[in-house]
């Protein structure tokens, strides 16, 4: 499967905004108290709180990962998306029979509780194609989660999609099929139908434009003004990083490396954060847009002795956060970036934590974070958990990464996290 296609696979609180560079390097310092938010099922090992509201909710991948965990080889066997509130999770259903599975993908849940993803069905898919990804070949639709009531929103004329965020106007984007084949694909593929970007407005289906001759696409993320960011590329190459606004495609600065391109997320200022692919060998970098289209991409790097990055999550106050891999794209760190440093998260929480943070999915306008993490020892050892980073005052002694030092930690591999659609496994094209 290639690089592109898995990663489709990942009460309203208003915040003043700040400007970026008025933040002093305190910032990059603040302590954080970390909550094991746990998994929802007993029999689970895995979680990552993937989308994050500014209540502090969370919306949930939970699952159970094939052993051995630290395997490349690693696949999920059954997952569901689940809402996490303070402790008390709720598991959001299907929309298939009670043994099928729903996932979700960046941003996924918006300060009103409403929150989006993709569920298999009942019905087998008729061309054979798993975008779910667990090896059903169950149709697997976009839904719109609310008032504990999942519904699925329409496709584009296919069968397939899935919602990857929603915004405070209850706007959804995403990717839906049209049902036509995509001849961009290789021989052999096996999601083979052209996936265009959309754009859900009460319950309606629209196709967001793609760039030049491109085939395919795909909305990621969307601010409160409506202006959503993603890719136009085709099966096997996400060439272009986009923001759409009023219906029309702006392509964001790159480094001049093809194929590994992407928007993430945009807050309400217009900031966009992604990946840049970087024509030097390595396969991509966090990057930030700090004028949206108008303005120059900068390039995040890694934090020492890793290999690649890429970044998911900003806030109104301009902060980042994302992820960190290491040379076979293995999770290896979550980081925090502001005034230009790119911080380590283990660095910012004691010692005594349980929890070793492999990845940063987003940050709220409370400067909260919510990714996932490797419990370190006790009866849930070298399992996967979701968590919740709260800004706490004054400094911490000793980190959990002085602990991590001399305690080794598991690492997950990559391609377990990005599961959700199974068309894009980092490091890799193979759809």
């Amino acid at each position: 499967m290639n690089t592109l296609r898995q990663l489709r696979n990942f009460w309203i609180l208003w915040v003043t905004t700040f400007v970026l560079g008025s933040f002093s390097n305190a910032f990059a310092q603040q302590s954080y108290k970390i909550t094991d938010l746990g998994t929802n099922n007993s029999k689970d090992n895995f979680s990552m709180a993937m989308g994050l509201n500014n209540q502090g909710w969370t919306e949930n991948m939970d699952g159970f990962v094939n052993p051995p965990e630290t395997s490349t080889a690693t696949t999920v066997a059954r997952g569901r998306a689940v809402i996490g509130i303070y402790g008390f999770n709720i598991d959001l259903g299907t929309l298939g029979k009670p043994d099928a599975n729903s996932w979700i993908n960046w941003g996924g849940i918006n300060d009103r509780g409403q929150a989006v993803g993709m569920s298999e069905t009942a019905e087998p898919d008729p061309n054979g194609e798993d975008i779910c990804g667990f090896g059903t070949h169950l149709t697997c639709v976009p839904f719109f989660w609310r008032d504990f009531h999942m519904s699925a929103l329409p496709t584009l004329g296919g069968n397939n999609g899935e919602a990857s965020a929603i915004n405070n106007r209850g706007e959804v984007v995403g990717f839906a099929e049209d049902g036509a084949v995509d001849s961009t694909c290789p021989a052999g593929t096996t999601n083979n139908r052209i996936a265009l970007p959309a754009l859900w407005k009460r319950g309606n289906a629209e196709a967001l434009p793609l760039v030049g001759n491109d085939s395919d696409g795909f909305a990621y993320g969307i601010n409160d003004q409506g202006d959503a960011v993603g890719y136009s590329g085709n099966c096997t190459a996400a060439t272009h990083a986009v923001m759409w606004k009023d219906k029309t495609a702006f392509v964001l600065q790159d480094l001049g490396g093809a194929g590994s391109n992407f928007a993430y997320a945009m807050n309400n200022r217009g900031q966009i954060v992604g990946q840049v692919g970087t024509g030097d060998g390595v396969p991509f970098y966090a990057a930030v847009w700090q004028d949206g289209a108008r303005g120059a991409v900068t390039s995040l790097g890694t934090l020492p002795g890793d290999f690649s990055s890429f970044a998911t999550g900003i806030n109104n106050r301009g902060q980042v956060v994302g992820n960190d891999f290491d040379s076979t794209f293995n999770w290896t760190h979550g980081f925090i970036w502001q005034d230009g440093v790119m911080t380590d998260l283990n660095t910012l929480i004691p010692a005594d934590s349980n929890l070793f943070i492999i990845s940063a999915s987003n940050i709220n306008d409370r400067g909260q974070i919510s990714g996932m993490a490797t419990v370190q020892a006790g009866p849930h050892a070298n399992e996967i958990h979701a968590y919740l980073l709260t800004p706490v005052d004054g400094r911490i002694g000793a980190s959990m990464a002085d602990f991590a030092r001399t305690h080794p930690h598991s690492i997950l591999p990559a391609n377990a996290c990005n599961h959700s659609s199974q068309r894009f496994r980092l490091g890799q094209f193979a759809r």
